[in-house]
This record gives structure tokens, C-alpha cells and sequence, in this order.
């Protein structure tokens, strides 16, 4: 078994924020006390919460805590891609996604660090709400049948074997993301992790699933919305047919 003090090494957890003041010191002693050894990323988009003023003193109190500001709001995707660029340019070895609210367990990153490490058969370990062994704790129930029947219907367009191909609790190899074109991908909001999912699995790599309990912020407001819901089932939809016809990218 990987000890936990070890686990952490090479590895950065990126943490995207948008007003989230009351969640980001919950979250940040949570990831530094389950892998030591990891860097934390928090990248914030000029949160008027004054969540960026958080995220600096956090860094300014702790050397694994970096903070990467921009400017604008536009989109979990636009967020994470400019940090895998911040990431694979220090040549970390494992990339990980984590949600600043709350809701992934801390105590679930060392398995899912371990499952992508150097040297691994998988190049992509998701955090799994509906894996067998998964769960969901105090969610609503119309967000978890938009999340299973989401789930079901990327599977059936894209041929994807994973049961959570939404979630955003994942660790990437860095190897993976430098051979995944990531400067092709305009995935912005919901349908992104979809989107990185089956670019994983069509430049050839493996994925594995880590079954995780999932639980429903406590603080804030998700930033779920109806136009983030359309463009994953649009693009979804393009990509099946695309894939049908020979044509996936």
C-alpha cells in the first residue's frame, strides 16, 4: 500500500474557484493533511467574494499553496485548461481536478494518485459517484437523475466504459494530458470532464474509477445552470455522430 506521506509527491491538485470564501479554507487543510507532499493549485476567476484575497493569504502561510488569478470568469474549462499548462510547464507527474466546495473527499486523492503514477497501465482515475461502492449524500434528487441520465446517455453516444464520465474528482498522468491535444479542446462548462474523458480514451490510454461518497456543499450556490446542461447534451450529441461516421477527434 502507498503511505500516504509519500503519495503526494509530484503531484498538484488543482482547485478552481468562484465565490467560494466560506469553502476554501475548509477544502485546502483537507487536501494538505491527506497528501503532505502535493502542491494545491487554486485558480480563481476574479471571484467578487473576495475569494482571491483567501486563496493569497493561504499561499502566503503555506509554500505548496500556489494561486494562479485570472482575470475573468469564463468557464470551468477555460480554468483548468490554462493550469494544466501551468502544471505540465513544472513537469509535475500527476494532475488532479477537485472541486472547492466540499463535496470530494480529501481522504480518496491518494488512491487516485496512485491509480495514474508514473509507470501505471491508466492514464486517467476518476473519483466515482456511480461505480459500484459509490455514493451521493444530500443531493437533490433532480441533480442526481440529470447526473445518472447524462452518464447514461455519454456512454451510448460515445462509447465510453466509465460509469461517472462527468465527475470533476480525477487525476491525470501529466504524460496523458501532453498527448491528448488539449489546445483542440472548447469544452467550457459541464460537458469538459465528458470531453476529457473520451479524448483519454481515444488516444489510447485506460481509465480506472475510484468509488467515492459524494456530498452536497454545505456553502455557496452550485454554479450548475440550464445553458451549462444544453451545451453538454449538444456537444455530446456532435461528438456521438461524429464518432459514428469515423470522423471523432
Amino acid at each position: 500500500m502507498t503511505d500516504v506521506r509519500e503519495s503526494g509527491e509530484g503531484a498538484v491538485v488543482i482547485v478552481p474557484t468562484y465565490n467560494e470564501l466560506e469553502n476554501l479554507p475548509l477544502i485546502v487543510p483537507a487536501i494538505r493533511a491527506s497528501i503532505p507532499d502535493a502542491h494545491i493549485l487554486i485558480v480563481d476567476d476574479a471571484s467578487p467574494d473576495g475569494t482571491g484575497a483567501v486563496a493569497d493569504a493561504l499561499a502566503a502561510a503555506d509554500s505548496h499553496v500556489l494561486v494562479l488569478h485570472r482575470i475573468a470568469k469564463s468557464g470551468l474549462g477555460d480554468a483548468y485548461l490554462a493550469a494544466f499548462e501551468w502544471a505540465l510547464d513544472r513537469d509535475y507527474s500527476v494532475v488532479v481536478e477537485m472541486d472547492a466546495d466540499g463535496s470530494h473527499p480529501a481522504d480518496a486523492l491518494p488512491a487516485l494518485i496512485a491509480a495514474v503514477r508514473p509507470g501505471s497501465r491508466y492514464g486517467l482515475s476518476i473519483g466515482s459517484r456511480w461505480a459500484a461502492g459509490g455514493s451521493v449524500i444530500n443531493w437533490p434528487w433532480h441533480r442526481e437523475v440529470l447526473s445518472r441520465g447524462g452518464n447514461v446517455y455519454a456512454r451510448f453516444m460515445l462509447g465510453l466504459s466509465v460509469k461517472d464520465a462527468t465527475a470533476g474528482f480525477r487525476a491525470f498522468s501529466a504524460d496523458t494530458l501532453r498527448n491528448i491535444h488539449l489546445e483542440d479542446v472548447e469544452s467550457h462548462g459541464y460537458c469538459f470532464q465528458i470531453d476529457m474523458t473520451r479524448r483519454v480514451r481515444n488516444a489510447g490510454y485506460e481509465e480506472t474509477e475510484v468509488p467515492i461518497v459524494f456530498r452536497e456543499r454545505e456553502h455557496g450556490e452550485s454554479k450548475m445552470s440550464g445553458s451549462i446542461v444544453r451545451e453538454a447534451m449538444g456537444k455530446v450529441t456532435v461528438w456521438g455522430f461524429a464518432r459514428l461516421f469515423g470522423r471523432a477527434r
